[in-house]
Protein backbone atom coordinates (compact mmCIF):
# COMPACT_ATOMS: atom_id res chain seq x y z
CA UNK A 1 0.00 0.00 0.00
CA UNK A 2 1.64 3.19 -1.18
CA UNK A 3 1.33 6.13 1.18
CA UNK A 4 2.18 9.47 -0.39
CA UNK A 5 1.84 11.53 2.76
CA UNK A 6 0.56 11.68 6.30
CA UNK A 7 -3.09 12.39 5.56
CA UNK A 8 -3.22 10.00 2.61
CA UNK A 9 -1.84 7.29 4.88
CA UNK A 10 -4.36 8.04 7.63
CA UNK A 11 -7.20 7.95 5.13
CA UNK A 12 -5.99 4.68 3.59
CA UNK A 13 -5.77 2.98 7.00
CA UNK A 14 -9.25 4.18 7.93
CA UNK A 15 -10.76 2.93 4.68
CA UNK A 16 -9.06 -0.45 4.81
CA UNK A 17 -9.12 -1.30 8.51
CA UNK A 18 -11.54 1.11 10.15
CA UNK A 19 -11.06 2.98 13.43
CA UNK A 20 -9.33 0.05 15.14
CA UNK A 21 -6.62 0.14 12.46
CA UNK A 22 -5.23 3.30 14.03
CA UNK A 23 -4.68 1.44 17.31
CA UNK A 24 -2.88 -1.66 16.05
CA UNK A 25 -0.15 -2.56 18.51
CA UNK A 26 -1.48 -0.14 21.12
CA UNK A 27 -1.79 -2.90 23.73
CA UNK A 28 1.91 -3.67 23.39
CA UNK A 29 2.67 0.05 23.45
CA UNK A 30 0.82 0.48 26.74
CA UNK A 31 2.50 -2.60 28.21
CA UNK A 32 5.86 -1.14 27.21
CA UNK A 33 5.41 2.52 28.10
CA UNK A 34 4.84 1.98 31.85
CA UNK A 35 8.18 0.28 32.58
CA UNK A 36 9.90 2.33 29.87
CA UNK A 37 8.99 5.71 31.35
CA UNK A 38 9.50 4.56 34.94
CA UNK A 39 12.97 3.17 34.25
CA UNK A 40 13.97 6.15 32.10
CA UNK A 41 13.11 8.89 34.60
CA UNK A 42 14.28 6.93 37.64
CA UNK A 43 17.61 6.03 36.06
CA UNK A 44 18.09 9.60 34.79
CA UNK A 45 17.89 10.99 38.31
CA UNK A 46 20.23 8.28 39.60
CA UNK A 47 22.78 8.76 36.82
CA UNK A 48 22.70 12.51 37.35
CA UNK A 49 23.43 12.09 41.07
CA UNK A 50 26.19 9.58 40.30
CA UNK A 51 27.86 11.87 37.79
CA UNK A 52 27.64 14.81 40.18
CA UNK A 53 29.38 12.78 42.87
CA UNK A 54 32.38 12.34 40.58
CA UNK A 55 32.67 16.11 40.08
CA UNK A 56 32.43 17.34 43.67
CA UNK A 57 28.67 17.89 43.56
CA UNK A 58 28.78 20.24 40.60
CA UNK A 59 26.25 19.87 37.79
CA UNK A 60 26.82 21.01 34.22
CA UNK A 61 25.04 20.62 30.86
CA UNK A 62 27.41 17.74 30.08
CA UNK A 63 26.04 15.84 33.09
CA UNK A 64 22.49 16.24 31.79
CA UNK A 65 23.52 15.01 28.35
CA UNK A 66 25.38 11.97 29.67
CA UNK A 67 22.74 11.10 32.27
CA UNK A 68 20.01 11.31 29.64
CA UNK A 69 21.90 9.06 27.23
CA UNK A 70 22.62 6.48 29.92
CA UNK A 71 18.99 6.53 31.06
CA UNK A 72 17.82 5.98 27.48
CA UNK A 73 20.10 3.01 26.99
CA UNK A 74 18.99 1.52 30.31
CA UNK A 75 15.26 1.71 29.66
CA UNK A 76 15.56 0.42 26.09
CA UNK A 77 17.60 -2.57 27.23
CA UNK A 78 14.85 -3.66 29.62
CA UNK A 79 11.85 -2.99 27.34
CA UNK A 80 13.07 -3.62 23.78
CA UNK A 81 11.22 -6.93 23.09
CA UNK A 82 7.92 -5.16 23.78
CA UNK A 83 8.85 -2.48 21.26
CA UNK A 84 9.59 -5.17 18.67
CA UNK A 85 6.22 -6.82 19.24
CA UNK A 86 4.44 -3.46 19.11
CA UNK A 87 6.01 -2.72 15.71
CA UNK A 88 5.04 -6.13 14.33
CA UNK A 89 1.44 -5.74 15.50
CA UNK A 90 1.15 -2.18 14.25
CA UNK A 91 2.44 -2.95 10.75
CA UNK A 92 0.22 -5.95 9.99
CA UNK A 93 -1.51 -4.78 6.84
CA UNK A 94 -1.97 -7.55 4.28
CA UNK A 95 -2.45 -10.35 6.80
CA UNK A 96 -2.97 -10.74 10.53
CA UNK A 97 -0.10 -13.05 11.32
CA UNK A 98 -0.19 -12.30 15.04
CA UNK A 99 -3.38 -12.49 17.06
CA UNK A 100 -2.04 -10.66 20.10
CA UNK A 101 0.96 -9.79 22.25
CA UNK A 102 1.53 -13.30 23.68
CA UNK A 103 1.06 -14.93 20.28
CA UNK A 104 3.53 -12.51 18.69
CA UNK A 105 6.13 -13.31 21.34
CA UNK A 106 5.71 -17.05 20.86
CA UNK A 107 5.77 -16.86 17.05
CA UNK A 108 8.85 -14.64 16.81
CA UNK A 109 10.71 -16.73 19.38
CA UNK A 110 9.83 -20.06 17.73
CA UNK A 111 10.23 -19.11 14.06
CA UNK A 112 12.94 -16.46 13.92
CA UNK A 113 15.78 -17.60 16.15
CA UNK A 114 14.78 -17.62 19.79
CA UNK A 115 15.89 -14.90 22.20
CA UNK A 116 18.16 -13.27 19.62
CA UNK A 117 15.15 -12.62 17.38
CA UNK A 118 13.49 -10.64 20.19
CA UNK A 119 16.33 -8.11 19.91
CA UNK A 120 16.29 -7.65 16.13
CA UNK A 121 17.11 -3.99 15.48
CA UNK A 122 18.44 -3.48 19.01
CA UNK A 123 21.78 -2.03 17.88
CA UNK A 124 20.39 0.88 15.80
CA UNK A 125 17.93 1.52 18.61
CA UNK A 126 20.80 2.02 21.03
CA UNK A 127 22.67 4.19 18.50
CA UNK A 128 19.59 6.36 18.12
CA UNK A 129 18.70 6.41 21.80
CA UNK A 130 22.05 7.82 22.87
CA UNK A 131 21.54 11.18 21.08
CA UNK A 132 17.75 11.12 21.47
CA UNK A 133 17.53 10.64 25.23
CA UNK A 134 20.64 12.71 25.89
CA UNK A 135 19.44 15.67 23.82
CA UNK A 136 15.85 15.48 25.07
CA UNK A 137 16.82 15.68 28.76
CA UNK A 138 19.57 18.20 28.05
CA UNK A 139 17.30 20.48 25.98
CA UNK A 140 14.40 20.26 28.40
CA UNK A 141 16.44 21.15 31.48
CA UNK A 142 18.47 23.80 29.68
CA UNK A 143 15.31 25.54 28.45
CA UNK A 144 13.76 25.38 31.93
CA UNK A 145 16.86 26.95 33.45
CA UNK A 146 16.85 29.66 30.77
CA UNK A 147 13.20 30.57 31.36
CA UNK A 148 13.66 30.60 35.14
CA UNK A 149 16.61 32.98 34.89
CA UNK A 150 15.62 35.24 32.01
CA UNK A 151 11.84 35.27 31.50
CA UNK A 152 10.58 34.90 35.05
CA UNK A 153 7.63 37.28 34.77
CA UNK A 154 5.89 35.46 31.91
CA UNK A 155 6.98 31.82 32.36
CA UNK A 156 6.53 31.33 36.12
CA UNK A 157 3.80 31.45 38.77
CA UNK A 158 3.86 31.74 42.58
CA UNK A 159 4.84 28.53 44.32
CA UNK A 160 1.71 26.79 45.55
CA UNK A 161 1.75 25.76 49.21
CA UNK A 162 0.18 22.41 50.09
CA UNK A 163 -0.98 23.60 53.53
CA UNK A 164 -3.41 26.06 51.93
CA UNK A 165 -1.68 29.23 53.18
CA UNK A 166 -0.97 32.12 50.87
CA UNK A 167 1.97 31.53 48.50
CA UNK A 168 5.22 33.39 49.04
CA UNK A 169 5.25 36.08 46.32
CA UNK A 170 9.04 35.97 46.16
CA UNK A 171 9.14 32.29 45.19
CA UNK A 172 8.07 31.32 41.68
CA UNK A 173 8.04 28.11 39.62
CA UNK A 174 7.56 27.36 35.95
CA UNK A 175 3.97 27.16 34.72
CA UNK A 176 2.70 23.93 33.18
CA UNK A 177 2.41 25.72 29.84
CA UNK A 178 6.12 26.51 29.97
CA UNK A 179 6.91 22.91 30.91
CA UNK A 180 4.86 21.71 27.94
CA UNK A 181 6.77 24.08 25.66
CA UNK A 182 10.16 22.94 26.97
CA UNK A 183 9.25 19.26 26.66
CA UNK A 184 7.85 19.65 23.15
CA UNK A 185 10.91 21.50 21.87
CA UNK A 186 13.16 18.92 23.53
CA UNK A 187 11.36 16.06 21.81
CA UNK A 188 11.52 17.75 18.41
CA UNK A 189 15.22 18.60 18.66
CA UNK A 190 16.18 15.13 19.87
CA UNK A 191 14.11 13.34 17.23
CA UNK A 192 15.68 15.39 14.43
CA UNK A 193 19.13 14.05 15.25
CA UNK A 194 18.09 10.47 16.03
CA UNK A 195 15.50 9.81 13.33
CA UNK A 196 17.71 8.00 10.74
CA UNK A 197 18.45 5.32 13.34
CA UNK A 198 14.71 5.02 13.97
CA UNK A 199 14.19 4.30 10.26
CA UNK A 200 16.82 1.54 10.39
CA UNK A 201 15.33 0.13 13.58
CA UNK A 202 11.88 -0.20 12.01
CA UNK A 203 13.28 -1.91 8.91
CA UNK A 204 15.18 -4.43 11.00
CA UNK A 205 12.24 -5.07 13.31
CA UNK A 206 10.01 -5.79 10.32
CA UNK A 207 12.63 -7.80 8.41
CA UNK A 208 12.60 -5.21 5.63
CA UNK A 209 16.14 -3.90 5.91
CA UNK A 210 17.76 -4.86 2.60
CA UNK A 211 16.66 -6.70 -0.56
CA UNK A 212 17.95 -10.01 0.78
CA UNK A 213 15.91 -9.50 3.95
CA UNK A 214 19.01 -9.51 6.16
CA UNK A 215 19.65 -6.12 7.77
CA UNK A 216 22.52 -7.31 9.95
CA UNK A 217 24.49 -4.06 9.92
CA UNK A 218 23.27 -0.64 10.97
CA UNK A 219 25.82 1.17 8.80
CA UNK A 220 25.12 -1.08 5.81
CA UNK A 221 21.40 -0.35 6.06
CA UNK A 222 21.97 3.40 6.47
CA UNK A 223 24.19 3.48 3.38
CA UNK A 224 21.70 1.43 1.37
CA UNK A 225 18.81 3.75 2.27
CA UNK A 226 20.87 6.84 1.42
CA UNK A 227 21.95 5.49 -1.97
CA UNK A 228 18.55 4.22 -3.07
CA UNK A 229 16.14 6.69 -1.47
CA UNK A 230 18.23 9.78 -0.74
CA UNK A 231 18.66 11.90 2.36
CA UNK A 232 15.17 13.31 2.89
CA UNK A 233 13.09 10.56 1.24
CA UNK A 234 15.24 7.87 2.82
CA UNK A 235 16.72 8.80 6.17
CA UNK A 236 13.94 11.27 7.00
CA UNK A 237 10.98 9.63 5.31
CA UNK A 238 7.90 10.03 7.50
CA UNK A 239 9.54 12.68 9.67
CA UNK A 240 6.53 15.03 9.52
CA UNK A 241 4.29 12.34 10.99
CA UNK A 242 6.89 11.55 13.61
CA UNK A 243 7.01 15.20 14.72
CA UNK A 244 3.24 15.10 15.11
CA UNK A 245 3.67 12.13 17.45
CA UNK A 246 6.90 12.88 19.31
CA UNK A 247 6.44 16.59 20.11
CA UNK A 248 3.17 16.25 22.07
CA UNK A 249 4.34 12.95 23.56
CA UNK A 250 7.53 14.48 24.92
CA UNK A 251 5.71 17.60 26.10
CA UNK A 252 3.13 15.62 28.07
CA UNK A 253 5.73 13.14 29.36
CA UNK A 254 8.09 15.75 30.81
CA UNK A 255 5.25 17.88 32.19
CA UNK A 256 3.56 14.90 33.85
CA UNK A 257 6.87 13.97 35.44
CA UNK A 258 7.28 17.47 36.84
CA UNK A 259 3.69 17.46 38.11
CA UNK A 260 4.15 14.14 39.90
CA UNK A 261 7.42 15.28 41.48
CA UNK A 262 5.68 18.35 42.85
CA UNK A 263 2.65 16.41 44.04
CA UNK A 264 4.71 13.70 45.75
CA UNK A 265 7.36 16.14 46.97
CA UNK A 266 10.11 13.70 46.13
CA UNK A 267 12.66 16.45 45.59
CA UNK A 268 13.10 20.20 45.74
CA UNK A 269 11.17 21.96 43.00
CA UNK A 270 12.79 24.10 40.35
CA UNK A 271 11.99 27.51 41.78
CA UNK A 272 13.45 30.97 41.60
CA UNK A 273 13.43 33.73 44.22
CA UNK A 274 12.46 37.18 42.96
CA UNK A 275 12.29 40.57 44.56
Amino acid sequence: MAMIGVFQGLRAIGQKEGLLGYYKGNGAMMARIFPYAAIQFMSYEQYKKLLKSYFNGRESPVHRLLAGSLAGVTCVTFTYPLDLVRARLAFQVSENRYTGIAHAFRTIYAEEGGLRAMFSGFRPTIYGMIPYAGLSFFTNETLKAFFLENMTSITTKPVHKRDGTAPDPTLRELTYTTNLLCGGIAGGVAQTFAYPFDVVRRRMQLNRGLPDGQATSTIRTLVYILRHDGFFRGWYRGMSLNYMRVVPQAAVSFTTYEFLKRMLQIEDRSIVKVG
